[in-house]
């Protein structure tokens, strides 16, 4: 008897081993999403905090056609990437398109007024700054007015992760940070614009600056 409880003893002991070995194994190649996520974001806040203290300044947004309007948003955009954690950022491509289509290279009356390159509504006219469309001026509504260029850019960015219309954008987003389907983040901001070929305006737009 003394040697049976000694086996039974022994398979049990092995068998927690296996166990043991089996979840170390499985954590080790397969480990914990949401350890993982909890650790990326503490990096990331830690990252966003130091550039804060390191007293980065807002880029100038100085140019004088389409070729160096695309530099001046590179610019702005890696500024405000610096302060951004990178769940809520969102692909230079995208933003860059968008410019380029809401303000013609920043040749657009809001944006050469008003430094408003996308063009953001506002019905609060009694404490934002905005303009009135041209042959509107008893619009209900305004274009928001900004005091540079960059800040618009850093407006959109925070429109669209806070506002419920472009939680499909955000939804996309949070599925593959690293390797974003930007085609589907692009759909994911249909609301932005009344003209239902809006995605494939900025998806155009964006496949043209990659090839040149």
């Amino acid at each position: 008897k003394t040697i049976v409880k000694i086996k039974i003893f022994f398979y049990k002991m092995l068998a927690i081993l296996i166990a043991i070995l089996l979840a170390y194994g499985y954590g080790t190649f397969n480990p914990n999403r949401i350890a993982e996520e909890k650790i990326r974001k503490e990096e990331d806040k830690r990252m966003v905090d130091i550039a804060k203290n390191f007293g980065l300044h807002e880029p100038e947004f100085k140019f004088n056609g389409p070729k160096t309007f695309v530099q001046a948003m590179n610019k702005c955009i890696d500024y405000l990437n610096w302060t951004l954690p990178l769940d809520q950022r969102i692909p230079r491509d995208i933003l860059v398109a968008m410019a380029i289509v809401e303000s013609d290279y920043g040749q657009s009356r809001f944006a050469t007024e008003g430094n408003a390159l996308f063009g953001v509504r506002t019905w609060n006219l009694e404490t934002v700054p905005h303009m009135k469309p041209a042959g509107i001026p008893n619009a209900r509504f305004g274009v928001k007015k900004y005091r540079t260029k960059c800040q618009s850019v850093e407006d959109v960015i925070a429109i669209v992760n806070r506002h419920p219309a472009y939680e499909p954008f955000r939804s996309v987003r949070d599925k593959d940070r690293y390797n974003p389907n930007i085609t589907q983040m692009v759909f994911g901001l249909s609301a932005w614009s009344t003209n239902e070929e809006y995605p494939q305006i900025i998806l155009q737009k964006i496949e043209q600056l990659t090839n040149k």
